[in-house]
């Protein structure tokens, strides 16, 4: 089995695609035999809907991991997908940057709890739309970020603000973190402007933006609704297509070997 691998989706600016991806990231590493563990650390709670947990479900959150009244392997819950597990959310969540900060190495809360993960799990963060205390500590706890980025105007402008504090986590708590890539999203063709962001990332950003682009397509948008990852939802749309080549593209990146072909 691969190593553990722990990778925090992150994008302070929120509807850029970040749940969506965490999802259907989470969904295709399972579907290819990876035993993975999505942790919802947005208080909204929309990857645990969008994975078919209803709220009566929750009983143990990443609220309880934080606080430590529950491990991991206690809070993280079966999905409808094989191989995959999430701890839910709650607007719980929404008071953790105020109430844990006066809490002793309240940055390293979270890693302390996700060490638990078993050997050859790949852990998935869905980080909050901020950069506040919950997306440092997911910062802090994983091995890299992973940044999906709109394809719009403003996408790169705000870009910058992110790097930033992946540099200053790195150089502080975690000098380990790297960035795992840019997955651009919500990509159109027929808009001249979705190809200039694209063209304007790859000429930037070089490598680290992924060959792979999520398209802006009804059916992704449609699934969350139905409370399923695209993948299940319609198996064969452009959007389940596109995750599951980036899924391959992830993996290869984090040099690991499927376990199933």
């Amino acid at each position: 089995m691969p190593e553990q691998h722990i990778v925090a989706i992150a994008n302070q600016k929120g509807g850029v695609g970040k749940t969506t991806t965490a999802v259907n990231l989470g969904a295709a590493l399972a579907q290819a035999g990876y035993p993975t563990i999505l942790v919802d650390l947005d208080p909204q709670g929309n990857a645990s809907t969008g994975l078919g947990i209803g709220t009566e479900d929750r009983d143990f959150t990443v609220y309880d991991l934080l606080t430590g009244d529950a491990d991991l392997m206690t809070a993280a819950v079966d999905t409808a997908v094989p191989n995959l597990r999430v701890v839910p959310s709650t607007s719980d969540l929404a008071s953790a940057d105020v109430q844990l900060s006066q809490v002793a190495d309240r940055t390293r809360l979270l890693e302390r709890q996700l060490s638990d993960a078993p050997h050859g799990t790949i852990v998935l963060i869905d980080c909050p739309p901020a950069l506040g205390l919950l997306t440092v500590n997911a910062m802090v706890a994983a091995s890299s970020v992973l940044v999906p980025l709109q394809a719009e105007f403003y996408a790169l402008e705000g870009l910058s603000q992110l790097l930033g504090t992946v540099k200053q986590v790195r150089q502080g708590a975690n000098p380990k973190l790297r960035i795992n890539g840019i997955l651009l999203t919500m990509s159109d063709y027929r808009n001249n402007l979705s190809q200039q962001v694209e063209a304007d990332a790859r000429e930037t950003l070089g490598d680290l933006v992924y060959p792979t682009v999520i398209p802006r397509n009804v059916r992704v948008s449609e699934a969350p609704s139905h409370a399923q990852p695209v993948l299940i939802y319609d198996p064969s749309s452009k959007g389940s297509h596109a995750y599951r080549q980036f899924a391959t593209e992830f993996t290869a990146r984090l040099k690991l070997i499927p376990e199933i072909a």
